[in-house]
């Protein structure tokens, strides 16, 4: 990325060049036409083969303290109720008791997958093409009889 416009932008940027100026010189600037259709094909406009990732990129926040702490304070909660719903096994604790606390167990798992799923795992696209729908027209298997 070491082209004439970049550095154009990049002195723009720093207030070496005024703006007017770039416009200027950006206006007298012309391509030819290979070089557009290789643009093209080099660019972001080439097509992807199939199977191939697109971007596989960590998620920035995926090592905040907020994320681990909420992690740390999910895990902690999963096992207060789990351990209290096994103690209520024990103890034989009524069915609503016991149904809230596995409740309880799961809507919390759910947080910590959604957070995980969100913030941890890497952003990844995974390119798949839909082959063309051809249905081949079947050979009749049967006679057909004349009257």
């Amino acid at each position: 990325m070491d082209d004439e416009v970049t550095r154009l932008l990049r002195m723009v940027a720093d207030g070496t060049v005024p703006i007017e100026d770039a416009r200027k010189a950006l206006l007298e600037a012309s391509l030819t036409e290979a070089q557009l259709d290789e643009a093209i094909d080099r660019g972001v406009f080439a097509e992807a083969e199939v199977g191939s990732i697109v971007s596989a990129t960590l998620a920035p926040s995926g090592a905040s303290y907020l994320t681990v702490g909420f992690l740390l304070w999910g895990l902690f909660w999963v096992m207060y109720w789990s351990f209290s719903m096994m103690y209520g096994l024990i103890m034989k604790w009524d069915q609503q008791q016991l149904s809230f606390h596995l409740a309880m167990t799961l809507v919390t798992l759910i947080m910590m997958g959604i957070v995980y799923l969100k913030f941890v795992l890497p952003d990844t696209i995974i390119v798949k093409h839909a082959a063309n729908k051809y249905i081949p027209e079947h050979p009749k298997d049967w006679r057909e009889y004349k009257w």
